[in-house]
């Protein structure tokens, strides 16, 4: 197996393994690969260094192994090792930020791109918002100077 380091198109970077390079390429292009920070499927290949084999064997992945929670295709995709204290951290902290902005903004559903304008040309009043957009309606947003980002998405989130 080989362990690739892939990055999805919100710059998140994260390892998993493959049975081998044809592999890891059929599963992306298919979409059965997904970031497990932003569960994006836009996945590409990020900068690896090579491992040089010791004594271990080839075929043995040299740490636990998680099958991703979104396995639908007959896939050898894996992601590795649990949390550590500092990703620990990161998630609580991510978790408390999502929280504080669904406590004090409004949900305006799959409306947001709209209502964001409306807010910012002033035509509503002005506010904290949460909801949908999609990915062309956000760099469509960010490119009318409207400031706006994706609430994390945490392992709870795919229970």
């Amino acid at each position: 197996m080989i362990k690739y380091s892939l990055r999805c198109d919100h710059d998140h970077v994260f390892e998993v393994w493959f049975r081998n390079n044809d592999d890891c390429e059929a599963q992306m292009k298919h979409g059965h690969v997904e970031c497990p920070v932003c569960s994006s499927t836009a996945i590409s290949k990020s900068l690896m260094s090579p491992k040089v084999s010791g004594t271990r064997s080839q075929n043995a992945p040299s740490g636990p192994a998680l099958v991703p929670a979104n396995h639908s295709a007959p896939s050898q995709a894996v992601t590795v090792g649990a949390a550590t204290p500092d990703q620990q951290q990161v998630q609580h902290m991510l978790r408390a930020f999502r929280d504080h902005v669904v406590q004090n903004a409004d949900y305006v559903g799959d409306k947001f791109a709209e209502e964001a304008r409306k807010i910012h040309f002033k035509e509503s009043e002005k506010r904290g918002i949460y909801g949908e957009a999609s990915v062309e309606d956000a760099k469509s947003l960010a490119e009318d100077g409207i400031d706006c980002l994706p609430l994390p998405s945490l392992p709870e989130d795919k229970n």
